[in-house]
């Protein structure tokens, strides 16, 4: 259970927010960010939506970096907008967790 939204940071009030961990507002700009997602691949946005709703990403400097969780789930990487420490990430490549972030901050 969540007490504020993992998204805006406002107090959450609903039982169904606080079990979603995003208001009502925040959980639609998720929904529409992950719809219009098209530089990631389908199963990247499902991977990060997943990360989204298990509460695996933390912001570490707001609007900036995030604590995500490894798919594994024993380690974490920083992720922002532009890079991640993931294995794919420090390739270059796109990851879902940085789309968890591009969804995160739309």
């Amino acid at each position: 259970m969540h007490t504020n939204c993992q998204r805006c940071g406002r107090p959450l009030t609903s039982p169904t927010s606080q079990r979603n961990g995003y208001g009502k507002t925040c959980g639609k700009h998720i929904r529409t960010a992950a719809t219009n997602a098209t530089t990631y691949k389908h199963h990247q946005i499902e991977a990060a939506l997943e990360l989204i709703g298990d509460g695996a990403i933390l912001p570490i400097r707001p609007g900036r970096v995030w604590a995500t969780v490894s798919t594994d789930g024993q380690s974490t990487h920083r992720t922002a907008h532009n890079a991640c420490s993931c294995p794919a990430g420090i390739s270059g490549k796109l990851c879902y967790h940085r789309a968890a972030v591009a969804i995160l901050t739309a």
